[in-house]
């Protein structure tokens, strides 16, 4: 099969692929039992086994992981002497917190502008529809092994997944891990992600009085518990903005594909007149410092407000770090600077939520070889490598259990797609390019795999 045909064999399945992804998106599939009913859940998960099944894959299946959540688990043999590639992607999403700030409904798919819109359209139901696109273009013609794991909690951070790994290693062992979770630097930008920033998430709790106090008789000399929440935030920041967390080195540089200031202000939607915070390039702020993020703030609303003085108000705090940054050392530091910032001697509680390690890859192998080659016939420029602030605590699983596979982090996102905010969206022309990007890759692996093999003896 010649470049040429593949193009034009992706290009024609692509109403295929609006059509699944609208099926898709419009299963509210978010793992979380307080807000969407998890026969959702379960029905996304049949969906992708169904339609991986009909691609080809054999004993595509659901299989239940330690949070309850299912996986989908398939595979196709590989040919004789040749390579097996693990896809991975996860059909469960985020909600779609305010629904009337999206311009259509979150699950309904909807052409807008040149794009789909939609809940999942990007994180990661376009993932999903990726990999369905290449390998039914490839058909039969397929000279390396295939396996599938679709996750089905990655966005609540249960962990199911990564509790199932370790106690089920044949079943996802495989030579490269193409965990289509991120995506292009831009649109057009053919992009591997090689950098995974840790989190470490908590909540902080801060006491003063026995019980709210009357703001007229009492303010001014009771101590106010959302003033003291506020100073202790305000802290960790520097007057340009930037994280200041006593014990973490916030002073890392990034040394790979840099990122446009403009471009991100574009991307992020930074308002006019509204600067940028910390110092150091963007992709060092992004990729190789910590950063913290008030999550949510727990504390009497405007509306319905009393006039009292709060005696407690709650925060819930996440910290990402970088690779090389311990996270559960990272917690321990803020933790401790919570404490020591309290002001008036306010009580502080911690409660600990989760940690994930950061990630770093090792792009000197040959599936990064191949993919780089794919990356070239289709979009005629070399794979550009960046970081990204985000984690996935399955990849450092995954580098454990397998320490001998590659692991290459890729996908449909880009910066427009505006994944876990309203109006989420995937430029089509994205999905169909990335389709051929890993289709090339499939085809094209098992020959630079061989030579690697022959070189290497």
């Amino acid at each position: 099969m010649m470049s040429d045909d593949l193009a034009e064999r992706i290009a024609a399945l692509m109403p295929r692929a609006q059509a699944d992804l609208a099926e898709l998106v419009a299963i509210p599939s978010v793992a979380d039992p307080r807000q969407y009913p998890p026969e959702e859940c379960r029905r996304a998960a049949q969906w992708v086994a169904d339609a991986f099944t009909e691609a080809g894959l054999h004993d595509v299946h659901l299989a239940l992981t330690p949070d309850g959540s299912h996986a989908v688990l398939g595979h196709r043999p590989a040919p004789p002497g040749a390579p097996t590639v693990l896809l991975y992607c996860h059909y469960d999403v985020q909600p779609p917190l305010d629904e009337d700030a999206w311009t259509s409904p979150p699950f309904r798919l909807t052409e807008r502008d040149g794009r789909w819109y939609g809940r999942g359209a990007a994180d990661c139901k376009g993932n999903i529809v990726m990999h369905l696109t290449a390998l039914r273009a490839l058909g039969e013609d397929l000279p390396v092994g295939v396996k599938l794991v679709a996750e089905g909690s990655e966005e609540q951070g249960t962990g199911g997944l990564e509790q199932y790994v370790p106690g089920h290693i044949d079943e996802l062992l495989a030579d490269v891990l193409l965990i289509a979770d991120t995506g292009n630097a831009a649109v057009g930008v053919p992009t591997a992600t090689t950098s995974l920033r840790g989190v470490a998430n908590l909540v902080v709790t801060v006491s003063t009085l026995r019980g709210d106090v009357h703001s007229g008789m009492f303010g001014g000399a009771a101590p106010d518990a959302l003033a003291a929440l506020i100073r202790i935030l305000d802290s960790l920041r520097g007057p340009q903005g930037g994280t200041v967390i006593k014990g973490l080195d916030c002073t890392g540089s990034w040394s790979g594909e840099g990122y446009d200031e403009e471009q991100f202000r574009a991307d992020a939607g930074v308002l006019d007149g509204v600067s940028l915070i910390g110092g150091g390039t963007v992709a060092d702020r992004l990729w190789a410092r910590p950063a913290v993020t008030v999550l949510g703030i727990d504390c009497p609303p405007v509306v319905g407000s009393a006039a009292a003085v709060p005696a407690t108000a709650r925060a819930r705090v996440s910290l990402r770090v970088p690779p090389g940054t311990d996270p559960e050392a990272a917690l321990q530091a803020l933790t401790a600077h919570l404490r020591t910032a309290a002001p008036w001697g306010a009580r502080v509680e911690v409660e600990r939520e989760s940690t994930g390690s950061p990630f770093s890859a090792t792009t000197s192998g040959p599936a990064y070889a191949a993919l780089d080659r794919a990356a070239r016939e289709v979009y005629g420029k070399p794979l550009a490598y960046v970081g990204q602030g985000g984690s996935i605590p399955l990849c450092n699983v995954l580098a454990r259990t397998y320490p001998e596979a590659e692991i290459v982090l890729m996908g449909v996102e880009e910066p427009l797609c505006a994944i876990h905010a309203p109006d989420e969206s995937v430029d089509p022309t994205e999905i169909q390019r990335m389709a051929q990007v890993e289709a090339e890759f499939l085809r094209g692996y098992a020959e630079v795999w061989r030579s690697g093999r022959r070189g290497g003896s």
